[in-house]
């Protein structure tokens, strides 16, 4: 296995990874607040660190690998949405917990090792807030409590913004019972109607930072190896998860500090606030595969930003339709038992860098096309399908894929046979001959793509046809 480099937000460079304890490769990655559906901007940190998911499984074995990413489910929006219905807030959780985990089926997301609740934890939540007020990190005040910032002399340092300039930047509650206007609520009281829960420094709620922080350290440790998240949680909720853990702790929280970049929509952010967001589910009714889109939110780097468009969706269908015309052109080649390329694991290693890896596959599908004995063919597939192990892709069978499944063999071949006819003609500087076959083609119902590893074809839609 290849080394595996990592761009650490906190210390700014690429450095080379070390997990604490190879037997126990820790990761853990902020999920959603679960008040309404996920859009797939919300779903790029989810495929990206899928990814890395998969390749330290591979690297360091599936069983020494915990990974967890958390389900915010209490919230004000979550509250409001609740108190709007008249229902518990389990109710609104529990329903786009399920929406969420039917996306991620669809993106062929694998699940966590963990997937913990806010809920599930306000014991420890309330037992790390109560160490840190006694540690003199945490303060009460007007049945609120909250971290004194100016406590933690490293309070910044993940940013890499002075005090002044988060206070500035920052939309900060301005409230007369806190000591520093810096300082973030750990605790505060419920509103008539909301959650509550008892604690030693009165009935509330916690705050979201502290949720984290408690979650993984009952999860993961207090100290582990890969924190992630969207590069808009550097600051203020990943800087406060910092502080907290590591003045309850008197230890660092993560080791490494991994920020994906923002999804735009044609060149506009993608947020819920702008309503220019768009779910996974929507794209699939519209006959887009989640595969599709997983190889989009993957065409890109993780740290850059990614401009979602038709002309993406467009390109990553036909890079997937090459992957899937080439196995199907192998489907009576037996796939040899292989590990996953080198070159793959090392785009990778490479601070995932997943354009790299894709490039890295239209190598091997180039070398599976000119494969002549069945020996070069076995291999080519077994590295293909070894590849799919890391990158999520392909999942399904190439006819599946292509919509062949209800065509019989006979018409497959017959048709497979007018598409060689025509590739030879094309070879042969005949187009006239090319052009022909291609109408007849056409005329049979069948849409064909000419790819550099050949054409593929499928049938066309009813409203194509």
């Amino acid at each position: 296995m290849t080394d595996i480099f990592l761009y650490d937000t906190a210390s700014r460079s690429r450095r080379r990874f070390v997990p604490a304890n190879r037997e126990r490769v820790t990761m853990y990655v902020c999920g959603p607040t679960v008040y309404g559906p996920a859009h797939i901007g919300n779903f790029r940190p989810a495929v990206v660190f899928d990814v890395l998911f998969r390749l330290l499984r591979e690297a360091y074995g599936a069983d020494h690998v915990a990974y967890a990413r958390n389900f915010t489910d209490v919230d004000d929006k979550i509250n409001a949405a609740a108190a709007s219905e008249g229902v518990d807030i389990s109710v609104i959780t529990d329903r786009f917990t399920k929406i969420y985990h039917a996306d991620s089926d669809a993106l062929g997301i694998m699940r966590p090792t963990f997937e913990p609740t806010a809920t599930g934890h306000m014991a420890e939540m309330i037992a790390m807030i109560s160490g840190l007020i006694e540690a003199g990190h945490a303060y009460e005040a007007e049945g609120h409590v909250l971290f004194s910032v100016k406590s933690y002399e490293a309070y910044g340092r993940l940013s890499g913004r002075s005090l002044d300039e988060m206070i500035a930047g920052a939309r900060v509650e301005v409230a007369p019972y806190k000591k520093d206007a810096a300082d973030f609520v750990l605790w505060k009281p419920s509103k008539p109607g909301e959650p509550v829960w008892e604690a030693p420094f009165g009935a509330g709620r916690p705050g979201w930072h502290i949720e984290c922080s408690a979650m993984i350290a009952k999860t993961l440790g207090e100290t582990i190896d890969i924190h992630g998240g969207g590069i808009d949680l550097v600051f203020p909720h990943h800087e406060n998860e910092v502080a907290q853990s590591a003045c309850a702790h008197g230890k660092p929280l993560a080791n490494y500090w991994l920020h994906n970049g923002f999804l735009s929509m044609d060149t506009e952010k993608m947020s819920k606030s702008l309503g220019n967001v768009i779910r996974p589910s929507e794209l699939i009714a519209r006959g887009i595969r989640g595969e599709v889109i997983r190889y989009g939110l993957l065409t890109g780097h993780y740290r850059a930003p990614l401009d979602w468009n038709d002309k993406l969706i467009e390109q990553s269908r036909k890079a997937l339709d090459r992957l899937y015309g080439v196995l199907r052109r192998l489907g009576d080649v037996e796939a040899a038992d292989v590990p996953v390329p080198a070159s793959v694991l090392e785009a990778l290693g490479d601070d995932i860098n997943t354009p790299k890896a894709f490039a890295a596959v239209f190598e091997i599908l180039a070398r599976a096309n000119k494969a002549a004995s069945p020996e070069e063919k076995s291999t080519a597939k077994g590295e293909l399908l070894a590849a799919g192990r890391v990158l999520g892709f392909p999942r399904e069978e190439p006819d599946s894929w292509f919509g062949l499944d209800s065509i019989d063999a006979d018409r497959r071949a017959e048709i497979d046979a007018l598409l060689n006819e025509r590739q030879a003609a094309r070879v042969a500087k005949d187009f006239a001959k090319a052009d022909l076959l291609r109408a007849q083609i056409d005329l049979m119902g069948i849409l064909v793509d000419d790819t550099p590893e050949g054409p593929v074809w499928r049938m066309k839609a009813i409203e194509e046809a």
